[in-house]
């Protein structure tokens, strides 16, 4: 009988019957990075097993849930978005702008789990709103009464300007 490998260039795996062993020498039946006497998990399995339907995994909260705990704080308060946007245009641009900084931060603090931070930053947003339309009202007010007044003063000059018929 020939001493020819039945599998030319595979060490170990000749016609007589030996162990075979796969080109990077280890033993048949070799499973990668399993530990030694352990199998792998079939694929798509994670090794360490999953949590149920419903269970937390490692500690943290289940999606949509409260970071803090299990306390329903209902929906994020109004941000007054909306009255930001309407004092940047309309009224007093930089006040606005702070209220639209500060009613951006609402929803994402909320989200965060910072309650009072969110409210907080809402009331905030409000404040700078109005203080940016109170701004805006008084510095119309103001161009609307410089209009008039010069209006009355430049018919009160043309009126005492008289024509004379000598």
């Amino acid at each position: 009988m020939s001493n020819e490998s039945t599998n030319p260039g595979y060490p170990g795996d000749d016609a007589n019957g030996a162990t075979s062993q796969d080109p990077y020498g280890y033993p048949s039946g070799h499973t990668g990075d399993a530990a030694y006497g352990q199998s792998q998990p079939p694929y798509g399995q994670s090794p360490y097993g999953q949590p149920q339907y419903g269970q937390s995994q490692y500690g943290q909260p289940q999606y949509g849930q409260a970071p803090g705990g299990s306390g329903n704080y209902g929906a994020p308060p109004d941000n007054g978005l909306v009255w930001g946007i309407l004092v940047t245009v309309l009224c007093c641009l930089p006040l606005g702008i702070v209220s639209i900084v500060k009613a951006s931060n609402v929803n994402n603090l909320w989200a965060l789990g910072q309650y009072a931070a969110a409210h907080e930053a809402a009331a905030e947003a409000r404040k700078w709103a109005k203080i940016g339309a109170i701004v805006g009202g008084v510095f119309y007010a103001l161009i609307v009464a410089f209009y008039v007044l010069m209006f009355v003063f430049l018919f009160a000059a043309s009126a005492s300007a008289g024509y004379s018929t000598y």
